[in-house]
């Protein structure tokens, strides 16, 4: 300010206030508009740890096994036990344990895994991300009495609660109290920064397992990573795939959420600048390349005409997958967890009783003929079954 003359000063702080006072009258009186009741409702459903904001509602473990049979267990194995893809949920949990309140194997190096109810501290952490992530390709689907339903099994899972048990809004206090590790969690760390425990928890602590007091400090303290930074505005931050290796995978837009910011890109169409280096890229590799237009021709050829009860059957059956969960691991035309369906076509489709076979594996699980990874059995109807191996023999043709 040094460098203004001080005549000039009185004047520009009137226009400084002015130009506030203006801003204050009319912020952005043409820009958007106020969120409705509902909408507000639809975001405000986060569950804290003193269970402020959990709904009315009610669930039994044997209400909690139907949903997660069907819409859990592909992922999370059929008792938690989870596969190669996700951590396992239960396990690594005793009876002292819950008596005390912290997990002794979460101290022991030699213990193979760190599992859901090895590590959760708040049984509101559960419930909440189950009912606001869950399952992966259908977030927020389950209905208030599915959410206390599998939060009960998983409960029960690891002898926290009986098999006759029903969680609810009324008695889920009385439960976190018997939670294995509800004394594993601490403010008490000196991180970002620490603080002491509230006196009423550290009361409920037992005293041979209180965390010796430590003085709250940043968590950073080394100062060569704070010099000669690069500027901000000199930092991108972005990700690519090596052109030979884009549909390594299959086509990452089919295998995203449709919510969020990551969507996937689709890696069956590639840069239109970058094609002749995929396909020399692919072509040294030995993998033959078509065009979009090539490709899309081949697949019009290859498709037979589909009328209007054809592509009605294939809708009803997507909705059978979906409402069992099937799309979780698999996909029309591509490899997500599990094979495509037209893979599983071209697999099954000369075989004798190909549709038989189909709705009995459907039906029954299992493992092995695709790899590792265990398909679960599944408790729909037979008729649903059948249905959908009917039309995966022919094709799978996209609805």
């Amino acid at each position: 300010m040094s460098r203004f003359p001080e005549t000039l000063l009185p004047g520009l702080a009137a226009c400084l206030l002015m130009s506030t006072a203006g801003a204050q009258t009319v912020p952005y009186a043409d820009i958007g508009r106020a969120a409705t009741t509902a909408e507000i409702a639809a975001w405000d459903i986060d569950v804290r740890p003193d269970f402020r904001g959990l709904p009315k509602g009610s669930g039994t473990v044997d209400q909690g096994m139907e949903v997660w049979e069907s819409k859990c267990a592909s992922c999370h194995g059929v008792f938690g036990e989870s596969n190669q893809f996700f951590s396992p949920m239960v396990g690594g949990t005793t009876k002292e344990d819950i008596e005390s309140g912290k997990v002794a194997r979460l101290m022991d190096n030699a213990y193979p895994a760190r599992t859901t109810l090895m590590k959760l501290s708040q049984l509101s952490t559960l419930w909440d991300y189950i009912h606001r992530a869950m399952p992966w390709n259908a977030p927020k689907s389950l209905s208030t009495d599915d959410v206390y339903g599998v939060t009960a099994y998983l409960l029960n899972l690891g002898n926290i609660v009986p098999a006759d048990f029903k969680l609810s809004d009324q008695n889920i206090a009385e439960v976190q109290k018997k939670l294995p590790n509800r004394f594993g969690m601490t403010t008490d760390h000196a991180l970002w920064p620490g603080a002491p425990l509230p006196p009423a928890a550290a009361a409920a602590q037992p005293a041979s397992q209180a965390p010796p007091v430590q003085t709250p400090k940043p968590d950073v303290q080394a100062t060569a990573c704070m010099k000669d930074c690069i500027a901000a505005d000199a930092i991108k931050v972005t990700s690519s795939l090596p052109e030979f290796a884009r549909d390594a995978h299959g086509n990452l837009a089919e295998q995203n959420r449709l919510v969020g910011a990551q969507v996937g890109a689709n890696t069956h169409q590639p840069p239109a600048e970058s094609l002749a280096a995929q396909v020399t890229l692919r072509a040294a590799a030995g993998i033959t390349t078509k065009t979009p237009a090539a490709a899309a021709a081949g697949d019009k050829a290859a498709r037979p005409a589909s009328g209007a009860a054809q592509q009605s059957d294939a809708r009803a059956v997507m909705a059978l997958l979906q409402a069992n969960a099937c799309t979780a691991c698999h996909a029309v035309d591509n490899k997500v967890i599990g094979p495509s369906y037209a893979d599983v076509s071209k697999k099954y489709r000369d075989q004798a009783d190909a549709v038989g076979y189909l709705a009995a594996k459907i039906k029954s699980g299992g493992v092995g003929v695709w790899g590792s990874i265990p398909m679960p059995a599944q408790g729909l109807p037979p008729a649903d079954a059948k249905a959908i191996a009917e039309w995966l023999v022919p094709g799978a043709a996209k609805p």
